[in-house]
């Protein structure tokens, strides 16, 4: 499922990342009834491109590279929608998007951004990783990913919603793979023979641990590629300013008795 990026391909080669399609590579089918908040993004045709989560009734997050050069009106959410071929779930235009200020390109960092919707969607939204949950990026950490990505470095996409588990990689791995890894932004998930990933079309879909949106896929380079992870947003070092935009209340703080 990495590399839903491919999708800005000719965008992200002009800003000179190396990236790929995201879909899970090496997944299994999965159920939209048990991930509700997973959604996947279209143009006004029905291609799909990208992923996304519902983090709020009105608010779903993806990457910035999915949304960029794209008004609100371009794009369709689609939610509730397991079998892309279906006519399940709704299907929402965003009205505004907010794209992170400081975002250039996917391999700078700051690959985020935030669709609203007009009216709430009719899923539970996922709940985003606050500073308390830094453990979920210790190495090892088995992650799930999801998308509707290519199944192959150069296959299709997928026609139903996939997930693989992905463990938390070293920070070392990741910069020994790519000299533009941003540690503080980002982290890679997969195994070091690779086989599985995510892919083209997986891109700003989520990767899930302990019930929190800890990751939102980015880039990497190919599919599933022994030695080429992929790489993820670091939700949680973005928390404050999600916070604000999505519109969510800080973690509560419990006074010790």
């Amino acid at each position: 499922m990495r590399r839903l990026l491919v999708v800005l391909l000719a965008l992200l080669f002009t800003a000179g990342t190396a990236v790929a399609d995201v879909q899970v590579v090496g997944g299994a089918r999965a159920s939209i009834a048990i991930n509700p908040w997973v959604v996947h993004l279209t143009d006004p045709n029905g291609y799909q491109f990208c992923g996304g989560t519902v983090v709020a009734p009105t608010k779903v997050l993806t990457a910035a590279h999915c949304a960029i050069g794209r008004k609100a009106g371009q794009l369709r959410v689609v939610a509730g929608r397991e079998d892309k071929k279906s006519d399940a779930g709704v299907v929402a235009t965003p009205v505004s998007v907010w794209i992170h200020p400081q975002y250039v390109s996917a391999d700078r960092g700051e690959d985020l951004a935030v669709l609203t919707m007009q009216e709430p969607l009719p899923v539970t939204p996922l709940p985003m990783a606050e500073q308390a949950d830094n453990d979920l990026y210790q190495p090892g950490t088995p992650l799930r990913a999801l998308g509707w990505g290519r199944t192959s470095e150069n296959g299709r996409t997928s026609r139903y919603l996939m997930e693989a588990t992905l463990p938390v990689l070293p920070d070392t791995d990741c910069s020994g793979a790519y000299p533009q890894f941003v540690r503080a932004d980002m982290f890679c998930a997969g195994y070091p023979e690779g086989k599985v990933d995510t892919c083209q079309g997986d891109s700003g879909g989520p990767l899930v641990a302990a019930g929190k949106l800890v990751g939102v896929t980015s880039w990497g380079e190919g599919c599933a590629r022994r030695g080429k992870p992929g790489v993820y947003v670091r939700v949680v070092r973005y928390a404050d300013d999600l916070r604000q935009v999505v519109g969510t209340a800080p973690p509560a703080v419990v006074e010790p008795q």
